[in-house]
């Protein structure tokens, strides 16, 4: 996330339902000119359909995939004992 960056318009994937997030990305991008979409392990698929949903049925011909940033992190593993790693993105959705 970049300095300049406005924490309202994060959107950090979880348990919900992939609507629910389509529905606060769709708010976020009338109210701002971009949106992040950040996921991480399971939930990388979920980020993706949320941006799909949003650009494709939501704001059709409005909003397009400005950036995806991939990586991953190194988090203490379950049974304490070491590390492991999880993948993360990074999707940024911009209003044409």
């Amino acid at each position: 996330m970049s300095e300049g960056e406005n924490q309202e318009s994060v959107i950090f994937i979880g348990r919900k339902s992939t609507i629910s997030y389509v529905l606060v990305a769709v708010t976020i991008l009338n109210k701002n000119d971009t949106c992040n979409i950040q996921a991480r392990g399971r939930q990388i698929s979920k980020a993706v359909d949320v941006a799909e949903i949003t650009r494709r049925k939501f704001l059709a011909d409005q909003v397009v995939v400005d950036n995806v940033t991939i990586s991953s992190e190194e988090l203490p593993s379950d049974n304490g004992e070491g590390t492991k790693t999880v993948s993360t993105i990074e999707i940024t959705l911009k209003k044409k």
